[in-house]
């Protein structure tokens, strides 16, 4: 029986692998739709406003931004749920997921993307803040004993921010910039992490996404801005 919903999807896209975990963390079936990014479909563009993946497909609902796709199948596919059942605290997940969104990631591409040896260093300063910031005021804050950004149970706040942890030895590998010494509670959620099935079942190794980056990291991919180097959204 063909599933009830598409996931339009491409391997190297962070942000549609947000949505893969989540899929995966329910035991919804689901079919993926792999995306050549170089070579977008017209029946693919028809459908996504923003030329990007991901893109989900639920009968008459079309919905794409990977925050609100995860938001929209945890109403859908309540079990487990993956946001706080109070209020403020499911606030706070917005927040961080929001971080992640307008702050950090935004400063990941445009450090991949740096040439230059000052501007390289001024955002592997920015991006250091960045993580100082997460593990200070987000995850040690929210979660004193862990293993998880909201304490005991997965939420979309850990799988919002996985993905980019998973390429983070490309990031050492090319700007030569990892979490900081302090960042304790971070390392001890990223081993939680990197042991779920979920995260196992759709894993690649590091050696992929160093080959993904490299265009990026050596500057030939020309006239590319953080913005286009984000596959997906």
């Amino acid at each position: 029986m063909t599933p009830e919903l598409a996931l339009y999807s491409a391997a190297v896209c962070p942000y549609a692998q947000r949505t893969h975990l989540l899929l995966l963390e329910k035991g919804v079936p689901y079919e993926t739709v792999e995306i050549d990014l170089k070579n977008k479909s017209a029946e693919f563009l028809a459908i996504s406003p923003y030329s990007k993946v991901p893109v989900i497909k639920r009968g008459p609902d079309v919905v794409w931004e990977s925050s609100v796709i995860n938001e929209y199948l945890d109403e859908i596919y309540p079990n487990p749920p993956m946001m706080p059942s109070e209020p403020g605290r499911r606030a706070l997940a917005r927040v961080w997921i929001d971080f992640a969104n307008v702050k950090l990631l935004p400063t990941w591409y445009r450090l991949f993307l740096a040439q230059e040896p000052v501007r390289q260093a001024f955002l592997a300063d920015e991006l250091t803040s960045h993580f100082l910031f997460m593990e200070q005021a987000g995850i040690a804050a929210l979660s004193p004993s862990g293993p998880f950004w909201l304490g005991e149970h997965l939420s979309l706040v850990d799988l919002t921010y996985w993905p980019w942890f998973e390429r983070l030895g490309a990031l050492k590998h090319y700007r030569k910039l990892g979490l900081p010494p302090e960042c304790r509670r971070l390392r001890d959620w990223m081993k939680v992490m990197s042991a779920r099935d979920s995260v196992l079942a759709i894993a690649r190794p590091t050696e992929f996404y160093i080959s993904g980056y490299a265009s990026y990291a050596d500057g030939s991919e020309q006239g590319v801005t953080a913005r286009d180097m984000r596959t997906g959204q």
